[in-house]
């Protein structure tokens, strides 16, 4: 069975040896705002570029080599991985055209160089304006198969009216929009004091977060062809699918605490705008993925490893989609290829 994982990361492959670039990264983390992006040497000899909020807490580590066009194909041969859709984790929160640019140059470099097994997506900031659409469209030009956005910017999640104009351009372009989670929810201090809560949880908060906010936005109803795919099971949007699906009482209450209107709405964009990445699924385990893709559809879901974060993630998450996972063939060929084929429309 052909396997396409949606969630490969990608960098600059010069991204260290570059100085130019490392410090388009490095001087595009906020600090005013907490962000503390350093580079340091590793005992192996290996430099990584280290992002911390606040200092002392680590949120994401790149180490250099890992991102290199032929670590990732030779850890797709490794775990039968078929075709991978790259895209920058985290970092395009932030980054400036310019290195978009760069980051955009090197992801066609490596489509091109794999031989037809790696796919791109467009990086770009996510304020309109006539440069920036420009690039996006030269991106898309150039081969790559869909967008990439944050799923937040600073303190604004995508239903904010500042992403109107880029959204309308994506919305008649009808491209998909792969949206990544971020280091941390813009509610973030409750989570950071304890290294699995902050850097698991924390992002399952922001997703369900942003999904939560498209969804009663109403921003599908004026981009109807906008086509989301949040990380980490959309902040295991599953299991908040009915709660928060508006249900009007059976009998007249003494007082509306809930907002009961709307519910057929919030059904229509969870089928036709919300997609979800089926994120490294075996660390969510058997029953809840089986239940994901019970309570939003299989046809929903795509499998992704985000790979490098950890090697095994990938051969993990294809052993485990295809060996302890009980759906039908059907639902598990959508997963595992279908409906990225037809999602990202892939010449494959």
């Amino acid at each position: 069975m052909t396997v396409v994982d949606i969630n490969i990361h990608h960098l600059p492959e010069d991204l260290f040896s570059n100085e130019k670039i490392l410090n388009g990264f490095l001087n595009s983390a906020p600090r005013g705002f907490g962000e503390i992006a350093t580079v340091k040497t590793m005992e192996s000899g290996k430099r990584q570029l280290i992002l911390e909020k606040p200092k002392g807490f680590q949120n994401l580590n790149y180490v250099e080599g890992d991102y290199s066009a032929e670590a990732k194909l030779a850890a797709m041969d490794e775990a039968g991985v078929d075709y991978g859709i790259m895209r920058v984790p985290v970092w395009q929160e932030w980054l400036d055209l310019e290195t978009c640019r760069a980051v955009n140059d090197n992801a066609a470099e490596i489509v091109e160089r794999s031989g037809g097994r790696l796919f791109s997506t467009a990086c770009v900031p996510p304020w309109g304006g006539k440069e920036n659409i420009d690039e996006l469209k030269r991106t898309l030009d150039n081969g790559a198969v869909g967008v990439q956005l944050a799923c937040h910017y600073g303190q604004l999640y995508l239903d904010d009216e500042a992403f109107q104009p880029y959204l309308e351009v994506l919305n008649e372009l009808n491209v998909p929009v792969i949206v990544h989670h971020t280091p941390l929810p813009v509610e973030w201090k409750s989570v950071v004091d304890y290294t699995n809560l902050r850097r698991e949880y924390g992002r399952i908060v922001d997703q369900a977060t942003a999904v939560g906010r498209e969804l009663f936005s109403g921003m599908f109803d004026r981009f109807p062809n906008l086509r989301f795919i949040h990380t980490m099971l959309g902040g295991n949007w599953f299991a908040n699918t009915a709660l928060l699906t508006p249900h009007a009482p059976s009998k007249p209450e003494a007082m509306q605490r809930l907002d009961a209107t709307g519910g057929d709405k919030i059904q229509q964009y969870l089928r036709e705008n919300i997609f979800f990445d089926l994120t490294h699924p075996h660390s969510w385990g058997k029953t809840q993925i089986e239940a994901a893709l019970k309570i939003n559809g299989a046809d929903h879901y795509m499998f992704g490893s985000s790979f490098p974060v950890f090697y095994s993630w990938m051969s993990q998450g294809v052993e485990f989609m295809n060996h302890e996972v009980e759906i039908s063939d059907a639902d598990r060929e959508a997963v595992m290829s279908g409906n990225a084929k037809r999602m990202f429309n892939l010449p494959i």
